[in-house]
């Protein structure tokens, strides 16, 4: 018997590709009312498509191209909606700062020149690279290595906006290290023909998870909704997993649980992999989704970020009708707090705060003056992963205790070796792969 811990993109996967496996008495369980976990798409009455977490997905490296497949595995592969770099949402990205908007440098010639807020051409930077003496440290943060090598106003404008919009971090604290699966999709194929640069789903992204569900279903996997877990024991090689009411014995836990979640499961037999894994820290999102009727944005673009130096509540605003444009209606995602969420709003903000807070920087940044017509408030808990300084050389001590010790345990997710939604779905099939090749050596030594 196999357990997945978790029902999250994670989670659903890790149990696709143990079915796909051949493995049989796959069991999923979720302690939650719903699957899919930050991947989450409200449709309104009218039709708008309001996504809560990921909204695109990128199509390149061997991870991009692994979910291309599954996508195409699962049929879903005429359900695709493609923006190629040719798209405004792909070329034009800008940050706030100095309450202005600019437009991020996207073509040789906004390299050679100065392009505001740089006081300098940012090939400036590459020269100012070549005169910096190397740095011996194992690591440090993403701002610092930026500045060192490139100079401050790169750091300040370039790599702490993306910081913020990639994981909701600090700059100066996100770790800059990081770190065979073949992969055949024809899908791959033809994003790299027609020179995709991200892509969604029609009608959300959340169209991913509940395909996955009705797959492993078809298949014959349990799936529990509803049941959290209290404990995991190991005991003779096998994994004793504790719900409420029940038990479960498993020969390997997939577990995509959030690293702090896992951590209080296994204390009690494992207390230094447990203290290691409470270390891994994750910030909290608020997400506002709005819809104004009228098409209102002065530029056609991805959306914008804003630099932690602005002091704003705002980590930035993601132009959702630039990138798949809904009739008549300007479409908005503001993201808030992360990092700073319980410093900006407290421990338990009310909706109404949040919405207040981004439909006031909406009309500051934006110029829109009237009023959403629909709205949606979201507190992401603990949904983003810090990627601190230190983190790769902690993921290596999780990593080597969990083998030396010879536990019957696999970790996957975005704790550990990438936040996106294709290097979770890409470690749910590593982690499988793992156990797959694991069994087949254990057979061919009885043998």
């Amino acid at each position: 018997m196999h357990v997945v811990l978790g029902g999250g993109i994670g989670g659903l996967s890790a149990a696709y590709y143990l079915l796909n496996s051949g493995l049989k008495n796959v069991t999923l369980i979720e302690a939650s009312s719903r699957l899919g976990g930050w991947i989450k798409t409200t449709k309104t009455s009218k039709g708008y498509i309001f996504e809560h977490g990921p909204r695109t997905v990128r199509p390149r490296g061997l991870a991009g191209e692994n979910t291309l497949q599954l996508i195409e595995e699962l049929g879903l592969d005429n359900k695709v909606l493609p923006i190629n770099f040719e798209h405004p949402a792909a070329k034009n990205r800008l940050i706030y700062v100095n309450k202005s908007l600019y437009a991020l440098p996207s073509n040789i010639t906004s390299f050679l020149t100065p392009q505001p807020p740089f006081s300098k051409p940012l090939i400036s930077a590459l020269f100012h690279d070549l005169k910096v003496p190397k740095k011996t440290a194992k690591d440090e943060s993403m701002y610092d290595f930026v500045e060192r090598r490139l100079g401050k106003e790169i750091a300040e404008y370039a790599v702490s906006p993306l910081v913020c919009g990639v994981c909701a971090g600090d700059a100066k604290e996100i770790s800059k290290s990081r770190n065979p699966i073949k992969v055949k999709s024809e899908l791959s194929k033809r994003s790299k023909k027609e020179k995709w640069n991200v892509w969604s789903l029609d009608g959300g992204l959340e169209l991913l998870p509940e395909t996955l569900k009705c797959n492993i279903e078809e298949k014959g996997a349990d799936v529990l909704l509803n049941s959290p877990c209290k404990e995991i024991l190991f005991k003779s090689g096998k994994a004793v997993v504790k719900l409420q009411d029940d038990s479960f014995v498993s020969d390997n836990v997939i577990c995509s649980l959030p690293a702090a979640q896992l951590a209080p499961l296994i204390s009690k037999q494992h207390p230094l992999l447990s203290e290691d894994l409470a270390a891994i820290p994750s910030v909290t999102v608020g997400v506002v989704n709005l819809q104004y009727k009228g098409r209102l944005l002065n530029q056609d673009a991805f959306g914008f970020l804003v630099p932690t130096s602005q002091k704003l509540p705002i980590l930035g605003v993601i132009f959702d009708s630039c990138c798949f444009p809904k009739d008549d209606n300007t479409v908005l995602t503001v993201m808030m707090g992360g990092r700073w969420f319980e410093q900006l709003f407290g421990r338990n903000p009310s909706p109404d705060k949040l919405l207040s807070t981004a439909v006031q920087h909406v009309r500051t940044i934006l110029h829109i003056a009237s009023v959403p017509e629909n709205h949606c408030v979201s507190i992401l808990k603990d949904c983003i992963p810090q990627y601190v300084i230190g983190h790769h050389e902690r993921i290596e001590r999780i990593k080597a205790y969990i083998k030396r010790h010879n536990l019957p345990l696999s970790l996957i997710g975005a704790s550990y070796d990438g936040i996106s939604v294709n290097d979770v779905i890409f470690s749910a099939r590593t982690a499988v792969n793992d156990i797959i090749q694991k069994s087949n050596l254990n057979d061919s030594v009885k043998k």
